[in-house]
């Protein structure tokens, strides 16, 4: 059993990067929501839709993302509650502690791999969009050329959700891993 001083600190360690790994990915997610919102709000009043139906499962995969960022967000405030209860008489022990960050952790990485998916796939659908602009490249003596469809900035919100879908998980995952191994690390 760790000591008492010892407790303490990891306590406040615990408390702390978890209030930090919390706020980070609820500002993080925030942005994410608006701008889906934005991009669902004025892909609606955009004129031509049809032509970006391409980017409906990078979309889908990013909301699926969000989903387990707001898992992940309820793990990063139990991590907080359990700081608190090391502190106090009644300690959680050391293997359910370690659970609940094993929890956030492949939440994390559940998020991490849905958004990374969902990222190659808008990836790639705008640069199938890009290179159908170019006479003589992809779409050139094809019937439907997109070269009166730029890529548009409601295009590029999508992009910028995932990323920050993406980077929100791998904040968590990196504070998860680094308790993680601070719950771990041999006391003396």
């Amino acid at each position: 059993m760790a000591d008492r001083l010892d407790l303490q600190m990891i306590s406040a360690a615990l408390k702390r990067l978890s209030w930090i790994r919390f706020w980070i990915q609820l500002s993080l997610g925030v942005v994410v929501v608006v701008v889906l919102l934005f991009n669902n709000i004025g892909g609606r009043l955009a004129t031509n839709t049809e032509r970006a139906l391409g980017l409906g499962p990078g979309l889908s995969l990013t909301t699926l993302s969000f989903f387990v960022l707001l898992f992940s967000l309820w793990q990063g405030w139990l991590l907080v509650r359990c700081g608190r209860a090391l502190a106090s008489q009644v300690r959680p022990s050391r293997s359910e502690t370690s659970r609940l960050i094993k929890r956030g952790l492949l939440a994390d990485l559940a998020g991490l791999v849905l958004a990374a998916v969902g990222y190659q796939s808008l990836a790639g659908s705008l640069f199938v969009q890009a290179s159908m602009q170019v006479p003589g490249f992809f779409g050139a003596g094809g019937s439907r050329s997109m070269a009166g469809y730029p890529i548009t900035a409601i295009e590029m919100l999508s992009v910028l959700s995932n990323t920050q879908v993406l980077f929100a998980h791998l904040i968590g995952l990196c504070f998860s891993l680094w308790l993680l191994q601070r719950i771990h690390r041999p006391t003396g």
